[in-house]
Protein backbone atom coordinates (compact mmCIF):
# COMPACT_ATOMS: atom_id res chain seq x y z
CA UNK A 1 0.00 0.00 0.00
CA UNK A 2 2.13 2.32 -0.76
CA UNK A 3 1.43 6.37 -1.31
CA UNK A 4 2.50 9.25 -3.20
CA UNK A 5 6.01 10.45 -1.88
CA UNK A 6 5.41 14.15 -3.08
CA UNK A 7 3.16 14.95 -0.46
CA UNK A 8 6.00 16.47 2.20
CA UNK A 9 7.86 17.80 -0.80
CA UNK A 10 7.09 21.58 -2.22
CA UNK A 11 6.54 21.79 -6.01
CA UNK A 12 9.02 23.89 -8.00
CA UNK A 13 6.30 26.16 -9.31
CA UNK A 14 5.17 26.95 -5.69
CA UNK A 15 8.74 27.22 -4.48
CA UNK A 16 9.34 30.19 -7.73
CA UNK A 17 5.95 31.89 -7.08
CA UNK A 18 6.16 32.65 -3.21
CA UNK A 19 9.98 31.62 -2.52
CA UNK A 20 11.60 29.96 0.40
CA UNK A 21 10.57 32.37 3.02
CA UNK A 22 7.62 32.85 1.16
CA UNK A 23 5.84 29.38 1.33
CA UNK A 24 6.67 29.15 5.19
CA UNK A 25 4.75 32.51 5.92
CA UNK A 26 1.91 31.18 3.61
CA UNK A 27 1.37 27.90 5.03
CA UNK A 28 0.27 29.21 8.40
CA UNK A 29 -0.86 33.04 7.84
CA UNK A 30 -4.84 32.91 8.31
CA UNK A 31 -4.72 29.23 9.59
CA UNK A 32 -7.06 30.51 13.02
CA UNK A 33 -9.10 32.03 10.63
CA UNK A 34 -9.38 29.19 9.18
CA UNK A 35 -10.02 26.88 11.19
CA UNK A 36 -13.19 29.00 13.05
CA UNK A 37 -14.65 29.37 9.21
CA UNK A 38 -14.38 25.61 8.84
CA UNK A 39 -15.88 25.19 11.97
CA UNK A 40 -18.74 27.57 10.71
CA UNK A 41 -19.23 26.24 7.44
CA UNK A 42 -19.65 22.56 9.42
CA UNK A 43 -22.01 24.03 11.48
CA UNK A 44 -24.08 25.51 8.76
CA UNK A 45 -23.66 21.71 6.68
CA UNK A 46 -26.21 19.94 9.15
CA UNK A 47 -27.92 22.89 11.21
CA UNK A 48 -31.49 22.71 9.06
CA UNK A 49 -31.56 18.77 9.32
CA UNK A 50 -30.31 18.80 12.77
CA UNK A 51 -33.16 21.02 13.50
CA UNK A 52 -35.10 19.16 11.92
CA UNK A 53 -34.80 15.95 14.27
CA UNK A 54 -34.26 18.54 17.19
CA UNK A 55 -38.01 19.67 16.81
CA UNK A 56 -39.24 16.06 16.49
CA UNK A 57 -41.77 16.37 19.39
CA UNK A 58 -43.36 19.22 17.10
CA UNK A 59 -43.53 16.67 14.18
CA UNK A 60 -44.66 13.73 16.43
CA UNK A 61 -47.59 15.86 18.08
CA UNK A 62 -48.57 17.01 14.33
CA UNK A 63 -48.10 13.26 12.75
CA UNK A 64 -48.49 11.22 15.38
CA UNK A 65 -48.99 7.91 13.20
CA UNK A 66 -46.22 8.51 10.89
CA UNK A 67 -43.17 7.69 12.52
CA UNK A 68 -41.69 11.46 12.01
CA UNK A 69 -38.59 10.79 13.47
CA UNK A 70 -37.85 7.57 11.55
CA UNK A 71 -39.27 8.95 8.26
CA UNK A 72 -37.64 12.30 7.95
CA UNK A 73 -34.38 10.66 8.52
CA UNK A 74 -34.79 7.72 6.37
CA UNK A 75 -36.45 10.33 3.25
CA UNK A 76 -33.15 12.47 3.89
CA UNK A 77 -30.41 9.67 3.31
CA UNK A 78 -31.06 8.38 -0.38
CA UNK A 79 -31.31 12.08 -1.34
CA UNK A 80 -27.54 12.78 0.33
CA UNK A 81 -26.36 9.48 -0.49
CA UNK A 82 -27.45 9.43 -4.41
CA UNK A 83 -26.00 13.17 -4.97
CA UNK A 84 -22.84 12.25 -3.35
CA UNK A 85 -21.94 9.39 -5.43
CA UNK A 86 -23.04 10.94 -8.42
CA UNK A 87 -20.24 13.56 -7.31
CA UNK A 88 -17.62 11.13 -6.03
CA UNK A 89 -17.66 9.75 -9.59
CA UNK A 90 -16.96 13.12 -11.26
CA UNK A 91 -15.40 14.50 -8.62
CA UNK A 92 -12.06 15.20 -10.90
CA UNK A 93 -14.06 17.43 -13.04
CA UNK A 94 -16.30 19.60 -10.69
CA UNK A 95 -15.62 22.93 -9.98
CA UNK A 96 -15.81 22.49 -6.40
CA UNK A 97 -16.90 26.27 -5.56
CA UNK A 98 -19.79 26.62 -7.53
CA UNK A 99 -20.73 22.39 -5.70
CA UNK A 100 -20.10 23.85 -2.54
CA UNK A 101 -21.78 27.27 -2.87
CA UNK A 102 -25.16 26.03 -4.89
CA UNK A 103 -25.44 23.53 -1.66
CA UNK A 104 -25.10 26.04 1.16
CA UNK A 105 -28.07 28.07 -0.83
CA UNK A 106 -30.02 25.19 -1.18
CA UNK A 107 -29.69 24.72 2.36
CA UNK A 108 -30.74 28.65 2.97
CA UNK A 109 -33.81 27.86 0.23
CA UNK A 110 -34.70 24.41 2.63
CA UNK A 111 -34.84 26.04 6.15
CA UNK A 112 -36.66 28.79 4.75
CA UNK A 113 -38.97 26.52 3.22
CA UNK A 114 -40.26 24.97 6.46
CA UNK A 115 -41.20 28.13 7.32
CA UNK A 116 -43.30 28.73 3.96
CA UNK A 117 -44.69 25.98 4.62
CA UNK A 118 -46.24 26.12 7.97
CA UNK A 119 -47.29 28.81 7.63
CA UNK A 120 -49.18 27.77 4.52
CA UNK A 121 -50.66 25.03 6.47
CA UNK A 122 -51.53 27.00 9.36
CA UNK A 123 -49.27 24.74 11.62
CA UNK A 124 -51.67 21.81 10.74
CA UNK A 125 -51.39 17.50 10.65
CA UNK A 126 -52.33 15.48 7.83
CA UNK A 127 -50.71 14.01 5.18
CA UNK A 128 -50.52 16.83 2.97
CA UNK A 129 -48.25 19.48 5.34
CA UNK A 130 -46.26 15.94 6.61
CA UNK A 131 -45.50 15.11 2.49
CA UNK A 132 -43.96 18.59 2.48
CA UNK A 133 -42.01 18.08 5.41
CA UNK A 134 -40.54 14.42 3.68
CA UNK A 135 -39.69 16.74 0.20
CA UNK A 136 -37.72 19.38 2.33
CA UNK A 137 -36.22 16.72 4.02
CA UNK A 138 -35.16 15.77 0.57
CA UNK A 139 -33.87 18.62 -0.88
CA UNK A 140 -31.66 19.15 2.19
CA UNK A 141 -29.98 15.52 1.52
CA UNK A 142 -29.29 17.24 -1.80
CA UNK A 143 -27.78 20.12 -0.37
CA UNK A 144 -25.85 17.61 2.22
CA UNK A 145 -24.78 15.55 -1.18
CA UNK A 146 -23.21 18.62 -2.72
CA UNK A 147 -21.54 20.59 0.54
CA UNK A 148 -20.41 17.27 3.18
CA UNK A 149 -18.23 15.35 0.60
CA UNK A 150 -16.98 18.84 -1.66
CA UNK A 151 -15.88 20.61 1.57
CA UNK A 152 -14.02 17.26 3.18
CA UNK A 153 -12.45 16.85 -0.04
CA UNK A 154 -11.34 20.55 -0.83
CA UNK A 155 -10.16 20.55 3.40
CA UNK A 156 -8.61 17.14 2.65
CA UNK A 157 -5.45 18.82 0.50
CA UNK A 158 -5.10 21.72 3.06
CA UNK A 159 -4.18 20.94 6.57
CA UNK A 160 -5.61 18.58 8.81
CA UNK A 161 -6.92 21.04 11.32
CA UNK A 162 -9.08 22.36 9.13
CA UNK A 163 -11.10 19.15 8.42
CA UNK A 164 -10.47 18.07 12.11
CA UNK A 165 -12.56 21.77 12.72
CA UNK A 166 -15.22 21.18 9.78
CA UNK A 167 -16.56 18.08 11.17
CA UNK A 168 -16.39 19.60 14.97
CA UNK A 169 -18.49 22.07 12.99
CA UNK A 170 -20.70 19.62 12.48
CA UNK A 171 -21.10 17.67 15.86
CA UNK A 172 -21.61 21.24 16.95
CA UNK A 173 -25.06 22.06 14.99
CA UNK A 174 -26.42 19.14 16.78
CA UNK A 175 -25.31 20.57 20.42
CA UNK A 176 -26.29 24.52 19.38
CA UNK A 177 -30.09 22.90 17.99
CA UNK A 178 -30.19 20.77 21.12
CA UNK A 179 -29.15 23.50 24.03
CA UNK A 180 -31.80 25.90 21.58
CA UNK A 181 -34.43 23.44 22.39
CA UNK A 182 -34.07 23.09 25.79
CA UNK A 183 -34.22 27.16 25.88
CA UNK A 184 -37.65 26.82 23.50
CA UNK A 185 -39.05 24.22 25.87
CA UNK A 186 -38.30 26.24 28.89
CA UNK A 187 -39.55 29.47 27.17
CA UNK A 188 -42.67 28.48 25.39
CA UNK A 189 -45.13 26.19 27.05
CA UNK A 190 -45.71 23.03 25.88
CA UNK A 191 -48.40 23.20 23.73
CA UNK A 192 -49.18 23.26 20.31
CA UNK A 193 -48.58 27.00 19.34
CA UNK A 194 -45.40 26.59 22.04
CA UNK A 195 -44.01 23.77 19.61
CA UNK A 196 -45.02 25.59 16.76
CA UNK A 197 -42.86 29.30 18.12
CA UNK A 198 -39.89 26.48 19.14
CA UNK A 199 -40.08 25.29 15.37
CA UNK A 200 -39.88 28.23 13.45
CA UNK A 201 -37.31 30.05 15.59
CA UNK A 202 -35.30 26.45 14.79
CA UNK A 203 -35.74 27.50 10.95
CA UNK A 204 -35.44 30.99 11.83
CA UNK A 205 -31.79 30.29 12.87
CA UNK A 206 -30.78 27.80 10.20
CA UNK A 207 -31.50 30.24 7.67
CA UNK A 208 -29.16 32.35 9.10
CA UNK A 209 -26.72 30.03 9.43
CA UNK A 210 -26.87 29.17 5.76
CA UNK A 211 -26.63 32.15 4.82
CA UNK A 212 -23.62 33.24 6.86
CA UNK A 213 -21.76 30.06 5.08
CA UNK A 214 -22.93 31.20 1.55
CA UNK A 215 -20.91 34.55 2.44
CA UNK A 216 -17.65 33.50 4.45
CA UNK A 217 -16.92 30.31 1.82
CA UNK A 218 -17.59 32.82 -1.55
CA UNK A 219 -16.01 36.38 -0.49
CA UNK A 220 -14.07 35.80 3.21
CA UNK A 221 -12.21 31.71 3.23
CA UNK A 222 -10.97 32.00 -0.59
CA UNK A 223 -8.80 35.21 0.33
CA UNK A 224 -6.92 33.52 3.49
CA UNK A 225 -3.35 32.69 2.45
CA UNK A 226 -3.20 29.39 3.79
CA UNK A 227 -5.63 28.31 1.48
CA UNK A 228 -4.52 30.27 -1.56
CA UNK A 229 -1.06 27.94 -0.65
CA UNK A 230 -2.90 24.62 -0.41
CA UNK A 231 -5.03 25.00 -3.59
CA UNK A 232 -1.96 26.68 -5.30
CA UNK A 233 -0.09 23.49 -4.69
CA UNK A 234 -2.73 21.29 -5.01
CA UNK A 235 -3.43 23.13 -8.74
CA UNK A 236 0.41 22.63 -9.21
CA UNK A 237 0.04 19.04 -9.35
CA UNK A 238 -2.79 18.67 -11.47
CA UNK A 239 -5.87 19.63 -9.31
CA UNK A 240 -8.39 20.96 -12.11
CA UNK A 241 -11.21 21.05 -8.72
CA UNK A 242 -9.34 24.45 -7.59
CA UNK A 243 -9.34 26.42 -10.19
CA UNK A 244 -12.42 28.68 -9.27
CA UNK A 245 -11.22 29.05 -5.65
CA UNK A 246 -8.18 30.33 -6.53
CA UNK A 247 -9.66 33.16 -9.02
CA UNK A 248 -11.97 33.90 -6.13
CA UNK A 249 -8.35 34.11 -3.91
CA UNK A 250 -6.99 36.49 -7.14
CA UNK A 251 -4.56 33.65 -8.17
CA UNK A 252 -4.67 32.99 -12.15
CA UNK A 253 -3.96 29.31 -12.34
CA UNK A 254 -1.57 28.15 -14.80
CA UNK A 255 -2.18 25.88 -16.80
CA UNK A 256 -1.59 21.96 -16.09
CA UNK A 257 1.80 20.84 -18.02
CA UNK A 258 1.86 18.30 -20.80
CA UNK A 259 2.26 14.73 -19.17
CA UNK A 260 5.37 13.95 -21.21
CA UNK A 261 6.82 17.57 -19.57
CA UNK A 262 6.08 16.56 -16.00
CA UNK A 263 4.96 12.89 -15.59
CA UNK A 264 4.63 13.06 -12.21
CA UNK A 265 2.27 15.94 -11.96
CA UNK A 266 0.01 13.84 -14.62
CA UNK A 267 0.28 10.98 -12.46
CA UNK A 268 -3.09 10.35 -9.95
CA UNK A 269 -4.35 7.32 -8.56
CA UNK A 270 -8.15 5.91 -9.76
CA UNK A 271 -10.53 5.82 -7.19
CA UNK A 272 -10.65 2.03 -7.14
CA UNK A 273 -6.45 2.39 -6.62
CA UNK A 274 -7.51 4.61 -3.45
CA UNK A 275 -10.44 2.25 -2.43
CA UNK A 276 -7.94 -0.30 -2.59
CA UNK A 277 -5.01 1.03 -0.82
CA UNK A 278 -7.99 2.42 2.03
CA UNK A 279 -10.17 -0.08 2.30
CA UNK A 280 -10.02 -0.49 5.93
CA UNK A 281 -10.57 3.18 6.63
CA UNK A 282 -13.16 2.97 4.33
CA UNK A 283 -14.59 -0.10 6.10
CA UNK A 284 -13.85 2.12 9.73
CA UNK A 285 -16.06 4.98 8.66
CA UNK A 286 -18.65 2.95 7.39
CA UNK A 287 -19.35 0.71 10.48
CA UNK A 288 -19.04 3.84 12.51
CA UNK A 289 -21.98 5.30 10.90
CA UNK A 290 -24.39 2.13 10.78
CA UNK A 291 -24.16 1.35 14.37
CA UNK A 292 -24.77 5.00 15.24
CA UNK A 293 -27.92 6.14 13.39
CA UNK A 294 -29.14 2.35 14.37
CA UNK A 295 -29.72 4.05 17.54
CA UNK A 296 -29.96 7.94 17.29
CA UNK A 297 -32.04 9.46 16.76
CA UNK A 298 -35.09 6.71 16.38
CA UNK A 299 -34.17 4.29 19.05
CA UNK A 300 -33.53 7.26 21.50
CA UNK A 301 -36.84 9.12 20.70
CA UNK A 302 -39.17 6.02 20.03
CA UNK A 303 -37.77 2.88 21.83
CA UNK A 304 -36.29 4.00 25.48
CA UNK A 305 -39.77 3.90 27.35
CA UNK A 306 -40.67 6.68 29.86
CA UNK A 307 -39.47 8.27 33.29
CA UNK A 308 -38.93 10.32 35.13
CA UNK A 309 -38.18 13.35 33.29
CA UNK A 310 -41.08 12.82 31.36
CA UNK A 311 -41.23 14.65 27.75
CA UNK A 312 -37.69 16.25 28.53
CA UNK A 313 -36.46 12.55 28.48
CA UNK A 314 -36.06 12.24 24.98
CA UNK A 315 -34.43 16.01 24.76
CA UNK A 316 -31.27 14.78 27.41
CA UNK A 317 -30.75 12.04 25.45
CA UNK A 318 -30.04 13.70 21.88
CA UNK A 319 -28.24 16.13 23.67
CA UNK A 320 -26.24 13.78 25.70
CA UNK A 321 -25.13 12.49 22.04
CA UNK A 322 -25.22 16.05 20.41
CA UNK A 323 -22.74 17.04 23.42
CA UNK A 324 -20.41 14.28 23.68
CA UNK A 325 -19.90 13.64 19.52
CA UNK A 326 -19.01 17.59 20.01
CA UNK A 327 -16.18 16.63 22.16
CA UNK A 328 -15.28 13.49 20.65
CA UNK A 329 -14.49 15.19 17.57
CA UNK A 330 -12.14 18.06 19.54
CA UNK A 331 -10.28 14.75 21.36
CA UNK A 332 -7.88 13.86 18.47
CA UNK A 333 -6.68 17.25 19.27
CA UNK A 334 -4.65 15.55 21.86
CA UNK A 335 -1.56 13.30 20.61
CA UNK A 336 -1.34 11.15 23.52
CA UNK A 337 -5.20 9.75 22.83
CA UNK A 338 -5.43 10.16 19.02
CA UNK A 339 -5.50 6.76 17.62
CA UNK A 340 -3.34 6.35 14.40
CA UNK A 341 -2.79 2.99 14.09
CA UNK A 342 -5.07 1.47 11.80
CA UNK A 343 -5.17 -1.69 13.14
CA UNK A 344 -6.33 -0.28 16.04
CA UNK A 345 -8.92 2.31 14.73
CA UNK A 346 -10.21 -1.03 13.04
CA UNK A 347 -10.55 -2.96 16.64
CA UNK A 348 -12.11 -0.02 18.21
CA UNK A 349 -14.75 0.67 15.63
CA UNK A 350 -15.68 -3.02 15.69
CA UNK A 351 -15.86 -3.24 19.54
CA UNK A 352 -18.51 -0.88 19.35
CA UNK A 353 -21.04 -2.59 18.47
CA UNK A 354 -21.27 -4.17 22.00
CA UNK A 355 -23.24 -0.84 22.41
CA UNK A 356 -26.05 -2.59 20.78
CA UNK A 357 -26.70 -5.61 23.43
CA UNK A 358 -25.99 -2.69 25.98
CA UNK A 359 -28.69 -0.76 24.79
CA UNK A 360 -31.29 -3.63 24.30
CA UNK A 361 -31.17 -4.05 28.18
CA UNK A 362 -30.78 -1.26 29.43
CA UNK A 363 -34.03 0.12 27.65
CA UNK A 364 -35.48 -3.20 29.41
CA UNK A 365 -34.37 -3.49 32.81
CA UNK A 366 -32.14 -0.28 33.48
CA UNK A 367 -32.91 3.45 34.31
CA UNK A 368 -32.83 6.64 32.64
CA UNK A 369 -29.40 7.45 33.91
CA UNK A 370 -27.63 4.73 32.78
CA UNK A 371 -29.21 5.51 29.26
CA UNK A 372 -27.67 8.70 29.22
CA UNK A 373 -24.46 7.76 29.77
CA UNK A 374 -24.76 5.11 27.27
CA UNK A 375 -26.01 8.02 24.76
CA UNK A 376 -22.95 9.70 25.84
CA UNK A 377 -20.64 6.78 24.90
CA UNK A 378 -22.18 6.33 21.50
CA UNK A 379 -21.55 10.54 20.73
CA UNK A 380 -18.57 10.27 22.00
CA UNK A 381 -16.94 7.33 20.71
CA UNK A 382 -18.46 8.32 16.69
CA UNK A 383 -17.00 12.14 17.09
CA UNK A 384 -13.26 10.62 18.06
CA UNK A 385 -13.44 7.85 15.53
CA UNK A 386 -14.63 9.80 12.65
CA UNK A 387 -11.90 12.82 12.91
CA UNK A 388 -9.26 10.31 13.52
CA UNK A 389 -10.24 8.05 10.45
CA UNK A 390 -10.74 11.22 8.02
CA UNK A 391 -7.28 13.23 9.48
CA UNK A 392 -5.32 10.20 8.96
CA UNK A 393 -6.44 8.54 5.91
CA UNK A 394 -5.40 11.40 3.46
CA UNK A 395 -1.88 11.71 4.69
CA UNK A 396 0.72 10.62 1.97
CA UNK A 397 -1.12 11.70 -1.29
CA UNK A 398 -0.91 14.42 -3.46
CA UNK A 399 -3.66 16.49 -3.54
CA UNK A 400 -5.88 15.66 -6.29
CA UNK A 401 -6.00 12.27 -4.43
CA UNK A 402 -6.73 13.63 -0.98
CA UNK A 403 -9.74 15.68 -2.76
CA UNK A 404 -10.64 12.41 -4.44
CA UNK A 405 -9.90 10.31 -1.10
CA UNK A 406 -11.94 12.55 0.78
CA UNK A 407 -15.08 12.49 -1.36
CA UNK A 408 -14.77 8.35 -1.39
CA UNK A 409 -14.74 8.31 2.52
CA UNK A 410 -17.59 11.04 2.43
CA UNK A 411 -19.56 8.72 0.32
CA UNK A 412 -18.94 5.86 2.70
CA UNK A 413 -20.11 7.64 5.74
CA UNK A 414 -23.53 8.69 4.52
CA UNK A 415 -23.50 4.76 3.33
CA UNK A 416 -23.40 3.89 6.80
CA UNK A 417 -25.30 6.73 7.49
CA UNK A 418 -28.35 5.11 5.26
CA UNK A 419 -27.98 1.47 6.02
CA UNK A 420 -28.00 2.57 9.77
CA UNK A 421 -30.98 4.72 9.33
CA UNK A 422 -32.35 1.59 7.68
CA UNK A 423 -31.80 -0.73 10.61
CA UNK A 424 -33.29 1.53 12.93
CA UNK A 425 -36.82 -0.07 11.86
CA UNK A 426 -35.34 -3.52 12.97
CA UNK A 427 -36.08 -2.17 17.01
CA UNK A 428 -39.79 -1.76 16.26
CA UNK A 429 -40.18 -5.63 15.19
CA UNK A 430 -42.90 -7.31 17.39
CA UNK A 431 -44.17 -3.74 18.62
CA UNK A 432 -46.12 -3.11 15.08
CA UNK A 433 -45.86 -0.22 13.13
Amino acid sequence: MARSSSYSLIPSELSMAYGDEGIGAAKTQGKYWGIFICWLLGNGCLFGFNGMLTIEDYYTYLFPKYHPTRIITLTYQPFVLATTAIFTYHEAKVNTRMRNLAGYVLFFLSSFGVIILDVLSSGGGGIGPFIGVCIIAAALGIADGHVQGGMTGDLSLMCPEFVQSFFAGIAASGAITSALRFFTKAVFENSRDGLRKGAMLFSSISCFFALLCVLLYAFVFPKLPIVKFYRSRAASEGSLTVTADLAAGGIKSQPIPLAEETPVHAERLSNKQLVHQNMDYALDIFLIYILTLSIFPGFLAEDTGSHTLGSWYVLVLIASFNVSDLIGRYLPLIEQIKLTSRKGLLIAVVSRFLLIPAFYFTAKYGDQGWMIMLTALLGLSNGHLTVCVLTEAPKGYKGPEQNALGNLLVLFLLSGIFVGAVSDWLWLIGKGW
